[in-house]
Protein backbone atom coordinates (compact mmCIF):
# COMPACT_ATOMS: atom_id res chain seq x y z
CA UNK A 1 0.00 0.00 0.00
CA UNK A 2 2.79 2.18 0.85
CA UNK A 3 4.13 1.89 -2.87
CA UNK A 4 1.15 4.24 -3.56
CA UNK A 5 3.19 7.41 -2.16
CA UNK A 6 6.30 7.13 -4.46
CA UNK A 7 4.32 5.91 -7.40
CA UNK A 8 2.24 8.90 -6.93
CA UNK A 9 4.90 11.43 -6.71
CA UNK A 10 6.55 9.72 -9.53
CA UNK A 11 3.92 10.03 -12.23
CA UNK A 12 3.23 13.52 -10.52
CA UNK A 13 7.03 14.32 -11.59
CA UNK A 14 6.12 13.09 -15.03
CA UNK A 15 3.26 15.17 -15.32
CA UNK A 16 4.86 18.53 -14.80
CA UNK A 17 7.40 17.38 -17.11
CA UNK A 18 5.07 16.78 -19.86
CA UNK A 19 2.72 19.98 -19.07
CA UNK A 20 6.05 22.14 -19.22
CA UNK A 21 6.36 20.71 -22.73
CA UNK A 22 2.68 21.63 -23.51
CA UNK A 23 2.00 17.74 -24.16
CA UNK A 24 -1.42 18.22 -22.99
CA UNK A 25 -3.02 15.06 -23.26
CA UNK A 26 -0.66 12.95 -22.04
CA UNK A 27 -0.06 15.28 -19.12
CA UNK A 28 -3.71 15.39 -17.95
CA UNK A 29 -3.59 11.25 -18.12
CA UNK A 30 -0.28 11.36 -15.89
CA UNK A 31 -1.92 13.77 -13.55
CA UNK A 32 -5.57 11.80 -13.49
CA UNK A 33 -3.24 8.39 -12.78
CA UNK A 34 -0.84 10.41 -9.61
CA UNK A 35 -4.37 11.05 -8.00
CA UNK A 36 -5.72 8.07 -8.29
CA UNK A 37 -2.83 6.93 -6.46
CA UNK A 38 -4.09 8.47 -3.27
CA UNK A 39 -7.62 8.10 -3.74
CA UNK A 40 -6.67 4.58 -3.57
CA UNK A 41 -4.24 4.62 -0.41
CA UNK A 42 -7.55 6.64 1.60
CA UNK A 43 -9.34 3.14 0.09
CA UNK A 44 -6.77 1.15 1.29
CA UNK A 45 -6.15 2.97 4.64
CA UNK A 46 -10.17 3.58 5.08
CA UNK A 47 -11.30 1.66 8.08
CA UNK A 48 -14.64 2.72 6.84
CA UNK A 49 -15.74 5.09 9.48
CA UNK A 50 -18.14 7.49 8.59
CA UNK A 51 -15.50 9.90 9.08
CA UNK A 52 -12.85 8.08 6.92
CA UNK A 53 -15.80 7.78 4.49
CA UNK A 54 -16.18 11.38 3.80
CA UNK A 55 -12.33 12.01 3.65
CA UNK A 56 -12.23 9.12 0.97
CA UNK A 57 -15.01 10.79 -0.50
CA UNK A 58 -13.23 14.73 -0.79
CA UNK A 59 -10.34 12.41 -1.95
CA UNK A 60 -12.13 11.37 -5.12
CA UNK A 61 -13.59 15.39 -5.63
CA UNK A 62 -9.89 15.91 -5.53
CA UNK A 63 -8.62 13.23 -8.27
CA UNK A 64 -11.49 14.63 -10.55
CA UNK A 65 -10.80 17.97 -10.00
CA UNK A 66 -7.26 17.18 -10.77
CA UNK A 67 -8.09 16.22 -14.53
CA UNK A 68 -10.64 19.25 -14.72
CA UNK A 69 -7.83 21.49 -13.97
CA UNK A 70 -5.54 20.49 -16.56
CA UNK A 71 -8.52 19.62 -19.14
CA UNK A 72 -8.78 23.37 -19.75
CA UNK A 73 -5.71 23.21 -21.78
CA UNK A 74 -6.95 20.31 -24.10
CA UNK A 75 -10.17 22.44 -24.55
CA UNK A 76 -9.24 25.63 -24.26
CA UNK A 77 -11.90 27.49 -25.58
CA UNK A 78 -13.63 26.07 -22.77
CA UNK A 79 -11.15 26.69 -20.42
CA UNK A 80 -12.42 29.57 -18.15
CA UNK A 81 -15.78 27.49 -17.57
CA UNK A 82 -13.79 24.11 -16.95
CA UNK A 83 -11.44 26.14 -14.52
CA UNK A 84 -14.42 27.09 -12.64
CA UNK A 85 -16.01 23.93 -12.39
CA UNK A 86 -12.38 22.35 -11.42
CA UNK A 87 -12.40 24.76 -8.24
CA UNK A 88 -16.13 23.84 -7.75
CA UNK A 89 -15.54 20.12 -7.34
CA UNK A 90 -12.39 20.82 -5.37
CA UNK A 91 -14.20 23.04 -2.88
CA UNK A 92 -16.36 20.33 -2.46
CA UNK A 93 -13.74 17.89 -1.15
CA UNK A 94 -12.50 20.32 1.31
CA UNK A 95 -16.33 20.85 2.62
CA UNK A 96 -16.19 16.98 2.84
CA UNK A 97 -13.17 16.75 4.70
CA UNK A 98 -14.71 19.85 7.08
CA UNK A 99 -17.65 17.41 7.54
CA UNK A 100 -15.43 14.53 8.74
CA UNK A 101 -13.36 16.60 11.33
CA UNK A 102 -15.32 19.27 12.89
CA UNK A 103 -17.72 17.24 14.62
CA UNK A 104 -14.00 16.39 16.32
CA UNK A 105 -13.54 19.93 17.25
CA UNK A 106 -14.74 21.85 20.60
CA UNK A 107 -15.35 25.82 20.55
CA UNK A 108 -16.30 26.22 17.17
CA UNK A 109 -17.13 29.62 17.14
CA UNK A 110 -13.99 31.01 17.62
CA UNK A 111 -12.51 28.69 14.74
CA UNK A 112 -15.02 30.13 12.55
CA UNK A 113 -14.07 33.61 13.61
CA UNK A 114 -10.03 32.44 13.60
CA UNK A 115 -11.22 31.27 9.77
CA UNK A 116 -12.74 34.35 8.78
CA UNK A 117 -9.75 36.90 10.11
CA UNK A 118 -7.18 34.66 8.34
CA UNK A 119 -9.15 34.84 5.40
CA UNK A 120 -9.48 38.27 5.21
CA UNK A 121 -5.79 39.02 5.90
CA UNK A 122 -4.79 36.62 3.69
CA UNK A 123 -6.89 36.89 0.94
CA UNK A 124 -5.86 41.17 1.40
CA UNK A 125 -2.18 40.27 0.61
CA UNK A 126 -2.84 37.89 -2.40
CA UNK A 127 -5.44 40.75 -4.22
CA UNK A 128 -2.11 42.97 -3.41
CA UNK A 129 -0.12 40.42 -6.16
CA UNK A 130 -2.19 39.19 -8.73
CA UNK A 131 -4.71 40.62 -11.66
CA UNK A 132 -7.88 38.31 -11.98
CA UNK A 133 -11.45 38.62 -13.27
CA UNK A 134 -13.82 39.72 -10.63
CA UNK A 135 -15.63 36.06 -11.20
CA UNK A 136 -11.98 34.23 -10.16
CA UNK A 137 -11.13 36.43 -7.30
CA UNK A 138 -15.09 35.62 -5.44
CA UNK A 139 -14.24 31.99 -6.31
CA UNK A 140 -10.84 32.35 -4.80
CA UNK A 141 -12.28 34.01 -1.48
CA UNK A 142 -14.81 31.39 -0.75
CA UNK A 143 -12.40 28.59 -1.69
CA UNK A 144 -9.32 30.11 0.26
CA UNK A 145 -12.18 31.06 3.27
CA UNK A 146 -13.11 27.05 3.00
CA UNK A 147 -9.11 25.32 3.00
CA UNK A 148 -8.17 28.48 6.25
CA UNK A 149 -11.38 26.91 8.04
CA UNK A 150 -10.49 23.49 7.59
CA UNK A 151 -6.37 24.22 8.43
CA UNK A 152 -8.24 25.84 11.60
CA UNK A 153 -10.44 22.83 12.52
CA UNK A 154 -7.19 20.48 11.72
CA UNK A 155 -4.82 22.25 13.82
CA UNK A 156 -7.59 23.00 16.89
CA UNK A 157 -7.77 18.67 17.05
CA UNK A 158 -4.40 18.29 17.00
CA UNK A 159 -4.03 20.93 19.87
CA UNK A 160 -6.73 19.53 21.18
CA UNK A 161 -6.28 15.40 21.29
CA UNK A 162 -2.73 14.55 19.33
CA UNK A 163 -2.58 11.89 17.32
CA UNK A 164 -1.35 10.46 14.49
CA UNK A 165 -4.28 10.92 13.00
CA UNK A 166 -4.72 14.86 13.83
CA UNK A 167 -0.74 15.07 13.21
CA UNK A 168 -1.04 13.94 9.78
CA UNK A 169 -4.67 15.36 8.95
CA UNK A 170 -3.35 18.55 9.90
CA UNK A 171 0.12 18.23 8.35
CA UNK A 172 -1.61 17.76 4.83
CA UNK A 173 -4.17 20.44 5.36
CA UNK A 174 -1.39 22.24 5.81
CA UNK A 175 0.55 21.59 2.68
CA UNK A 176 -2.78 22.29 0.22
CA UNK A 177 -2.97 25.44 1.75
CA UNK A 178 0.44 26.78 1.09
CA UNK A 179 0.34 24.86 -2.21
CA UNK A 180 -2.86 26.77 -3.48
CA UNK A 181 -1.28 29.81 -2.32
CA UNK A 182 1.11 29.19 -4.32
CA UNK A 183 -0.97 28.14 -7.17
CA UNK A 184 -2.91 31.47 -6.80
CA UNK A 185 -0.01 33.65 -7.13
CA UNK A 186 1.53 31.80 -10.14
CA UNK A 187 -1.61 31.79 -12.32
CA UNK A 188 -2.46 35.16 -11.33
CA UNK A 189 0.63 37.12 -10.98
CA UNK A 190 2.38 39.03 -12.90
CA UNK A 191 5.09 36.48 -14.05
CA UNK A 192 4.07 32.63 -14.19
CA UNK A 193 7.31 30.45 -13.01
CA UNK A 194 7.19 26.88 -13.57
CA UNK A 195 10.15 27.03 -10.38
CA UNK A 196 6.39 27.77 -8.69
CA UNK A 197 4.37 25.25 -10.45
CA UNK A 198 6.22 22.68 -9.46
CA UNK A 199 6.36 23.73 -5.70
CA UNK A 200 2.44 24.09 -6.26
CA UNK A 201 1.91 20.40 -7.51
CA UNK A 202 4.53 18.48 -5.51
CA UNK A 203 2.87 20.05 -1.97
CA UNK A 204 -0.37 19.26 -3.28
CA UNK A 205 0.56 16.27 -3.64
CA UNK A 206 2.42 15.22 -0.64
CA UNK A 207 -1.00 17.27 1.20
CA UNK A 208 -3.56 14.84 -0.88
CA UNK A 209 -1.08 11.78 0.23
CA UNK A 210 -1.14 12.81 3.87
CA UNK A 211 -4.50 12.68 4.30
CA UNK A 212 -4.87 9.72 2.48
CA UNK A 213 -1.95 8.25 4.70
CA UNK A 214 -3.99 9.58 7.83
CA UNK A 215 -6.79 7.07 7.84
CA UNK A 216 -4.55 4.36 8.67
CA UNK A 217 -4.86 6.15 12.66
CA UNK A 218 -8.48 6.55 12.27
CA UNK A 219 -10.24 3.82 13.28
CA UNK A 220 -11.41 4.47 16.54
CA UNK A 221 -12.79 7.97 15.24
Amino acid sequence: MLLLIPLCLALAWLFLRQESREKYVPAVLLKGLASCCFVLLGLLASPGTPLARLIVLGLVLGCAADVLLNLRWVFEKKGKLIFLVGILVFLGGHILYLAAVLPLCGNRLAIFLAGAALTALLMSRIFKRISAEKAFKIFGVVYIGAIVLLNCVAVANLLAAPSAFTGLFAAGAVFFLVSDVVLILNTFGSETKQSLRVTNVMLYYVGQLLIALSLLFAGGL
